[in-house]
């Protein structure tokens, strides 16, 4: 069989559309050495399968991060498998806060250099070295501290819809970029005790070893992320200090944690958080706007692309008006 998706995007959507029976969406993620990851990868694609999950798993010699969807009635034997595997047992999962069955299309299963983008060169740190690993209760009270900083480690278009009350920001749109961005600007705040958050937490395991190794002394890191925090904060009755929206990297691109609004559609200025690809695909810059501006400019960017998708939709009907001609011509 092949070990990849051979179906289009509107292939699968008849397909999910479909469906009978709900889906969960879940993230884990593990740092460990995996000896051969491309055939670590292909059992995976297999097995998640036959168990009929849909997602998007990044595999390395560093280890493993996934998020994905798995039918309801699946979610026991997806257990299972993974406890089966020596390197994923008892691995933590994050379940959505929201579901609607999209989140994943189909299932991606790719071998990477790393499992998260970062772009640091991990000989010249040690990457074991992470920070204080703090539960959602306790991230919840410390951060409420005067003499704490609460850091983003996200980029800015997951910030600008959702973030921690007071929370530091960069203004980076790759991790990469913020990384550097905040050993740098909070190079004077190196003896203060900082917080760092993300979606999952994975991305704050290399943060933290990094900000280590450039001499911060105190680091933690909630443990588990957004999704754990803001699960485990509303099991406990308390009101969370995440507002906004949680980014997420899937077709969702949200989920709702607060009734808060903090963002402004990019063209016309109203309060709006929901996130949109440019339906120009040639674009597809990911923009944030409102119901008004998506039907004016028909889920485009801007004029420009607009106009572009436009001409694009009258080729291609004048093109099929053409082959049906040709076709009804050879019938006759």
């Amino acid at each position: 069989m092949s070990l990849y998706n051979t179906l289009s995007r509107e292939e699968l959507i008849s397909r999910l559309n479909k469906e009978t029976f709900k889906r969960r969406t879940l993230s884990f993620y593990r740092y460990i050495n995996i000896t051969e990851p491309s055939i670590f990868r292909d059992n995976l694609y297999l097995a998640l399968d036959k168990l009929r999950c849909n997602g998007r798993i990044y595999v390395a010699h560093e280890g493993i991060n996934a998020q994905m969807n798995v039918p309801e009635f699946n979610i026991d034997s997806l257990i299972d498998y993974l406890n089966e595997i020596p390197e994923l047992t008892n691995i933590p999962i994050k379940w959505a806060l929201e579901d609607d069955d999209i989140s994943f299309l189909k299932l991606i299963v790719r071998v990477r250099p790393k499992i998260v983008a970062d772009g640091l060169v991990d000989d010249v740190f040690n990457t074991t070295n992470v920070g204080t690993r703090l539960s959602p209760i306790e991230f919840h009270e410390l951060s409420q501290k005067k003499d704490v900083l609460v850091v983003d480690m996200r980029n800015n278009y997951e910030s600008e819809v959702g973030r921690f009350v007071n929370a530091y920001c960069p203004d980076a749109e790759t991790f990469r970029e913020e990384v550097e961005m905040v050993v740098n600007e909070l190079s004077d705040k190196k003896d203060k005790k900082i917080l760092l958050y993300c979606t999952g937490g994975v991305r704050c395991e290399k943060a933290s070893a990094w900000l280590k190794h450039h001499g911060f002394k105190d680091v933690n890191q909630l443990h588990g992320g957004i999704i754990s925090y803001v699960s485990e904060i509303k099991q406990h009755g308390l009101k969370p200090l995440f507002i906004g929206k949680n980014f997420v990297f899937d077709e969702r691109l949200g989920e709702r944690v607060t009734p808060d609004i903090l963002s402004k559609c990019y063209q016309c200025g109203q309060p709006c958080d929901t996130h949109v690809n440019c339906a120009y695909n040639p674009c597809h810059d990911l923009i944030i706007q409102c119901e008004k501006c998506s039907q004016k400019y028909e889920g485009c960017c801007s004029n420009e692309c607009c106009q572009k998708l436009q001409s694009h939709s009258k080729n291609y009907k004048h093109q099929q008006l053409l082959l049906n001609r040709d076709q009804s011509s050879c019938n006759v």
